[in-house]
């Protein structure tokens, strides 16, 4: 049995594929994949959640199959015997406490357990060391984006393989150097809340394509190999050569990406309220210029503020999903009746939120 995190990013969203930073955290939630190797290349994989069975040969293994949830699983094993790794079939059986559809990577958790799964048994030894790790992060993302088809950065994977307890990852997404950055809160009397907000999240009905192109676009006209290039005082001059979409969405990338560097420095200084107003920030520009944000995610952050924390915003792709707030240890009853109050006054279905504390990465457990 090996089992692999789900993720939540303090800070740095849809950066990732900008080339940018990001600050996430492996959750202590996780998937778990029972697997026994096979000789011949047939994959069969049963989902507990889903209450399915899929069977499919390697060999054809392509984009768009299989379809749905067993391609994520299938398209591990296709980038390892892309990278040139002797990979067979498996009989996996697979289970996960990530919640489904919050923002949270339960995807990359479910490749990251499948790949952990294939490198141990098929002895590619990709776990050993962080290098291995970060090749076998590629073949999970290459996974998602090419044979499930959603056009994510790499920032998932990155996490459920190389966090560590007790920190968040700095991660450089262009160059993949990594930080470990250490991340106590209990010994600050502070908490992380995450609630799921429970309003529909994906990532390939083409929403978050469509971020993506316009951020490409805008570095193309600006002459640059991404935004990650364009400093934020170099905003002002890029306005006169892009249209309107393309400046709001540089410049959530581009302040977002500072924010990060922000983050780290105040986190090293223990700085925690600096820390709660760059959470502020972010979302500020999630919602109103990258537009990724929607009207329970805002609710959610508006009532924890409310409640009293030092900051929330957002976190994941958007478009649903998931929020985060830094609260005080002893507020996160009171913040979490809040945030279900405000729902509820709404006529929305009760949210479902819950304290996180940095968990450990991908890994065999028996």
């Amino acid at each position: 049995m090996w089992s692999a995190p789900g993720r939540v990013n303090l800070i740095g969203e849809h950066t990732d594929y900008n080339d940018g930073l990001v600050l996430p955290i492996a959750l202590p939630q996780r998937t778990v994949a029972a697997a026994t190797p096979r000789s011949d290349r047939l994959l069969r994989v049963h989902s507990m959640q889903v209450g399915e069975t899929v069977e499919t040969d390697l060999d054809t293994v392509a984009p768009g199959h299989p379809v749905g949830w067993a391609s994520y699983v299938a398209g591990v094993l296709w980038a390892l015997r892309q990278d040139g790794h002797e990979v067979h079939g498996l009989d996996l059986t697979v289970s996960s406490s990530v919640p489904l559809g919050a923002g949270l990577s339960s995807s990359a958790a479910l490749e990251c357990a499948v790949g952990a799964a294939a490198s141990d048994l098929f002895g590619l030894d990709l776990l050993a060391t962080d290098t291995g790790r970060a090749r076998l992060a590629q073949a999970c993302i290459r996974a998602e984006n090419e044979i499930a088809g959603a056009a994510t950065g790499g920032m998932d994977q990155s996490a459920s393989l190389l966090c560590r307890e007790g920190h968040a990852l700095l991660l450089d997404c262009r160059s993949g150097a990594t930080r470990q950055v250490p991340f106590d809160l209990a010994a600050h009397d502070l908490a992380l809340l995450v609630t799921d907000s429970r309003a529909a999240h994906a990532l390939n009905d083409g929403q978050y394509e469509s971020r993506r192109r316009a951020s490409e676009e805008a570095a193309t006209r600006l002459g640059l190999p991404s935004l990650r290039d364009l400093e934020p005082s170099g905003l002002a001059d890029a306005e006169g050569l892009l249209d309107d979409e393309q400046i709001r969405r540089a410049r959530h990338v581009v302040t977002e990406i500072d924010r990060v560097r922000s983050t780290v420095e105040a986190l090293r200084a223990d700085d925690f309220e600096a820390v709660g107003h760059l959470f502020d920030a972010s979302h500020a520009s999630l919602r109103d210029d990258y537009e990724v944000s929607c009207a329970e995610l805002d609710v959610s952050v508006e009532a924890a503020r409310a409640a009293g924390a030092l900051g929330a915003r957002m976190t994941g792709g958007g478009f649903g999903g998931s929020s985060i707030a830094l609260v005080r240890a002893d507020a996160v009853a009171t913040t979490t009746s809040a945030i279900t109050a405000a729902f509820d006054q709404r006529g929305w279905a009760a949210p479902s939120s819950f304290a996180v504390t940095p968990s450990r990465a991908a890994a065999r457990d028996l």
